[in-house]
């Protein structure tokens, strides 16, 4: 037997409709900085300084697609010829250039977003070019004067896509906590992770990556925030975090990675020479899904910023998505001019978006990191 809920008396049809339930709030990225280490070198600058004469290994740094590289290279001998780090010299350097570059970018960020120190309530500090305990982020609320009770969070280890990983993590705390200030911050100093023995192993990895460290600050919209028409609320700037999509290609878990050399003493970094055909032939799927979450279709998005992973790495994910050289015009630009930054890449591309003055309200974006996993990791953002 079935009830019928609208007899007379049930009440339940008696009752006023409930209130719509409002949804959470939007993060929205509020302002950008920036820093390298204090000098930068040509890669052919380079091939002298360590003395590299083999044909191939110049091959490779000359035909990079990279002019110039920030680095802090080794000390020179009594001979004049380059001195090996030790492991634990290495990491020292690590957290003497993270820490240095670190606090700059942060200072930065904070002085174009309007806030200081002490108004930072969350900080997430991204790195993978060494390892410190306590954390980066504690060393950073320490020389920043930020106050004790900043929490923290440090994304130690996950390699170049790890910025956009933070940046997801981090719009959840936003989210959560409506009117509070986050910082992100990606710190690199891949001049204290190398290794060189002469292989083409090593003179890929060599020939690729600068030190550099990009800090974003994020905040909520309150849930009852008004959208104009483009998606903008007064008095609102910067673009909102409207979804995120990510892809594990389990079965290339070992391309890119970063280990114990016995040998050297050292970590190593491995990449394998198929990786930029790998990420490029899973690009389209994980584009495609984060897109369909909102509705969208690629032509719909006017800005790409894309991980500055390498010139063959940056080629398969434009054909495999149909994209011109105009739209990754700034992940280009920064390989040129800094090499593969790793987990910051892609900030100094949205700085160079946001220098270059063309952005439009309503304009959609999309930023893209790749990295070991190997892994895709997007965003969606609409300013």
């Amino acid at each position: 037997m079935t009830a019928d809920l609208s007899a007379p008396g049930t009440g339940l049809l008696d009752r006023p409709a409930p209130e719509p339930v409002k949804g959470p709030g939007t993060a929205r990225i509020t302002s950008v900085g920036t820093a390298v280490t204090e000098r930068s070198y040509t890669q052919r600058e380079l091939l002298d300084l360590f003395d590299i004469t083999d044909p191939r290994v110049r091959s490779v740094f000359l035909n990079s697609a990279i002019e110039r590289r920030f680095l802090t290279v080794p000390p020179r001998g009594a001979d004049g010829g380059v001195l090996t780090e030790t492991q634990g010299q290495l990491l020292a350097k690590h957290r003497r250039l993270t820490l240095d570059m670190g606090a700059r970018a942060v200072r930065t960020c904070l002085e174009n977003a309007g806030v200081g120190p002490a108004d930072v309530d969350h900080l997430c500090c991204v790195t993978t070019t060494g390892l410190l305990t306590p954390g980066l982020s504690a060393h950073l609320i320490r020389e920043l004067g930020m106050l004790p009770r900043t929490s923290r969070v440090d994304v130690v280890g996950m390699g170049c896509n790890a910025g956009l990983n933070a940046l997801n993590t981090t719009a959840g705390w936003a989210v959560a906590n409506p009117g509070k200030t986050a910082v992100i911050l990606c710190a690199e100093a891949c001049s204290a992770a190398y290794v060189t023995d002469g292989s083409m192993r090593t003179a890929v990895v060599n020939s690729l990556f600068g030190d550099g460290a990009a800090a974003v600050t994020l905040t909520a919209d309150p849930p009852d925030a008004a959208y104009g028409p483009a998606g903008v609320p007064a008095e609102q700037a910067g673009p909102r975090i409207l979804g995120f999509a990510s892809h594990l290609i389990t079965e290339a878990i070992d391309a890119m990675r970063y280990d114990w050399d016995d040998e050297q003493g050292k970590f190593s970094f491995y990449l394998d020479p198929l990786v930029p055909y790998v990420v490029g032939a899973h690009v389209e799927r994980v584009v495609d899904r984060l897109l369909a979450g909102a509705g969208l279709r690629r032509s719909a998005v006017s800005h790409w910023l894309v991980h500055s992973g390498g010139k063959k790495v940056i080629d398969a994910v434009r054909v495999n998505l149909g994209l011109t050289r105009h739209d990754v015009r700034h992940t280009t630009a920064v390989l040129r001019d800094y090499g593969n930054l790793s987990s910051g890449s892609f900030l100094f591309s949205y700085e160079r978006l946001l220098d270059e003055g063309v952005v439009k309200a309503g304009d959609h974006g999309v930023l893209m990191t790749m990295g070991p996993g190997s892994t895709v990791e997007t965003a969606l953002v609409q300013w």
